[in-house]
C-alpha cells in the first residue's frame, strides 16, 4: 500500500510515498472540503456548491456540476494512487446519498491518524492531557511541530470548515498552554519561555498570556541567581561568571592561588594575609587547622622537584623550599578537589610578586591537573592575580580574559576537562571589569578542535603525581 499523507494544518498538501503530489487549486479545495467533513460522506451537489463557492442550485446545470465534481475526484484519485494499485478506492470512496428525495452520488475521504495531520495532532494532544509531564511535553511538542499555519486555509471562512477550524484552533491553544505547564513541571522554564513568547506576540491583548510570560521571565531571572553570564564554550563546556564568594561554590572544585613556597601561615598576617584566598582556605574549608592543610600540601609536593631552598638568614619567616610556578597540588576536601596552584613568587621580604607571563604559564599548567583529578566537576576560580600578587600590568578585564583564554586553549586539546568553568567575582572586582569585552571574545573565539584534529601528544604535559591524601602534583620542571 502506498504511504499517503494529507496535511491541512497550514497550506494543504498531499504526499504519496514521500513525494508531493501536484494538485490544481480546485482539486486542492475539494480535498480540503472532504477533510472538513471529518469522515462523513458529502453529496455531489453540496461538494460543487462548496468547492466552486456557488450560491444555490442553478436549474438544468446538475449534470454539468456532477461532471465537474467527478473530474476533480478523478484527478484526486490519480494523485492518491499514481501506481493505480487500488489504494484510491480505499481512501476516496464512492457512495449513494440516500437522505435526499432522489438518491445522489456522494464521496467520503477515509484517512487514519497516520495519514492525516489534523487527526494525528488531535490524538497527540488528547493523549498528552492525561499523561505524566515528561510524556505530555514530548507529545505536545510533536503535535505542535505539525502545525504550519492556519488550518484548512484554502477554505477561508466557509461555513463547512468552521467547526473543524474552531476545534483545531482551540486544541492548538490548549496544546501550547499545556506544553508550557508540562515544561514548568519538569523545571524547564527555559523551554517554556519561547512558547509563551510566541503566544504573547500573536495575542498582545491577552492579559493571561502576558502574566504567564512575565512569571516565566521572573522565574528564569530567579534561577540564574547570581549568574552574570552563561555561555557555551569550546569543547562543550559552559563558561559562567557569577557574583559572589569562591568558597560558597559547594558543587564545584576550587582553584586557589599560592606562592611558590606554598605558605599557609596567617599568624599576625606576617606571611599570608587572613583576608587572602589562601587565608580563607584555612578557615573556611579546614576549620582553621593550618597543620592539616600543610600536611596535605606537602604530601602532594613529594613528587615535585624543588627549585631551591632559601637559607634561614635570607628568609627567616615562612617556608623556604621553592617550587616551579605552575606547580598544582589537588587537595581532596569533602568529595571534591581544591587545586592549589603556585602563580607568584614570595620574596624573602614576604611580598608576593607575579607577572602576566607567570600567571599565564601557571594557568596553562593548572588545567591538565583539573582534567586529570577533577572528576569532571565544575571548576570555580576567583579573579586570580587581582589581589596581593600585585600583577599591576593587567586590569581586571584583562585578568578575566587571560583566565578564560587559557582554559579555552586547553579545551581545544582536551575538551573533557570540566563541564563548567565558573569565574567567581567579588562586587568590588565587578565594578572594575568590562564583561562586554568577554562577550566579544566569546563571539570571536574559533571553534574547538577535537583531539583527532590536533593529534596525539599535544595536550598539557603530565608532570607526575605524588602520593598521599592530597593526590598528585603538577608543575613545570
Amino acid at each position: 500500500m502506498a504511504r499517503i499523507r494529507v496535511s491541512v494544518l497550514g497550506p494543504a498538501r498531499l504526499e504519496v510515498d514521500g513525494v508531493p503530489a501536484r494538485l490544481t487549486p480546485l482539486t486542492t479545495r475539494l480535498l480540503v472540503r472532504l477533510v472538513a467533513a471529518e469522515g462523513e460522506a458529502v453529496p455531489v451537489r453540496r461538494l460543487h456548491r462548496d468547492v466552486w463557492a456557488l450560491d444555490g442550485d442553478r436549474p438544468r446545470q446538475s449534470q454539468r456540476h456532477r461532471n465537474e465534481v467527478q473530474k476533480r475526484v478523478l484527478e484526486l484519485r490519480r494523485a492518491l494512487d499514481p501506481a493505480q494499485s487500488g489504494d484510491a478506492a480505499r481512501v476516496l470512496r464512492t457512495e449513494q446519498w440516500l437522505a435526499a428525495p432522489v438518491p445522489e452520488t456522494a464521496y467520503r475521504l477515509v484517512l487514519g491518524p497516520e495519514e492525516l495531520d489534523s487527526s494525528e495532532f488531535t490524538d497527540l494532544v488528547n493523549s498528552a492531557l492525561l499523561a505524566a509531564p515528561a510524556s505530555a511535553a514530548d507529545r505536545l511538542a510533536a503535535a505542535l511541530a505539525l502545525v504550519r499555519g492556519r488550518p484548512l486555509v484554502e477554505a477561508g471562512d466557509e461555513e463547512f470548515a468552521r467547526p473543524l477550524v474552531r476545534r483545531l484552533t482551540a486544541l492548538y491553544e490548549t496544546a501550547r498552554r499545556q506544553l508550557i505547564r508540562s515544561r514548568i513541571d519538569l523545571g524547564r522554564h527555559d523551554l517554556a519561555l519561547p512558547v509563551a513568547e510566541l503566544m504573547a506576540r500573536e495575542r498582545p491583548d491577552d492579559q493571561d498570556v502576558a502574566e504567564l510570560l512575565g512569571s516565566l521571565r521572573a522565574r528564569l531571572r530567579e534561577r540564574h541567581g547570581r549568574e552574570l553570564l552563561r555561555q557555551p564554550f569550546p569543547g562543550g563546556t559552559d563558561l559562567v561568571v557569577v557574583r559572589g564568594d569562591l568558597f560558597d561554590q559547594d558543587d564545584a572544585n576550587l582553584v586557589v592561588g599560592f606562592s611558590d613556597t606554598f605558605d599557609t601561615a596567617t599568624e599576625q598576617d606576617l606571611v599570608i594575609s587572613r583576608e587572602s584566598v589562601q587565608g580563607q582556605l584555612v578557615e573556611r574549608l579546614f576549620g582553621g587547622e593550618r597543620r592539616l592543610l600543610d600536611d596535605r600540601i606537602q604530601a602532594g609536593l613529594r613528587a615535585v622537584t624543588a627549585l631551591r631552598t632559601e637559607r634561614p638568614q635570607d628568609k627567616p619567616r615562612g617556608r623556604r623550599v621553592r617550587y616551579p610556578l605552575g606547580t598544582t597540588v589537588p587537595l581532596a576536601v569533602d568529595g571534591r578537589r581544591v587545586f592549589a596552584v603556585a602563580y607568584s613568587r614570595l620574596g624573602n621580604d614576604l611580598v608576593a610578586r607575579s607577572a602576566p607571563a607567570d600567571l599565564r604559564a601557571s594557568l596553562d599548567s593548572l588545567w591538565p591537573a583539573v582534567a586529570r583529578y577533577g572528576m569532571y566537576k565544575p571548576v570555580a576560580v576567583a579573579l586570580i592575580g587581582s589581589g596581593l600578587a600585585r600583577i599591576v600590568e593587567l586590569d581586571r578585564t584583562q585578568l578575566l580574559l587571560m583566565i578564560v583564554d587559557s582554559f579555552a586553549e586547553h579545551c581545544r586539546r582536551e575538551p573533557a576537562t570540566a563541564p563548567e568553568l565558573r569565574v567567581v567575582m567579588r562586587p568590588s572586582d565587578l565594578e572594575r571589569t568590562d564583561l562586554s569585552a568577554l562577550g566579544t571574545y566569546l563571539r570571536t573565539t574559533p571553534p574547538a578542535r577535537t583531539s583527532t584534529d590536533v593529534g596525539a601528544g599535544t595536550g598539557g604535559q603530565d608532570t607526575g603525581a605524588g602520593a598521599g591524601e592530597g593526590g598528585g602534583a603538577h608543575g613545570r620542571r
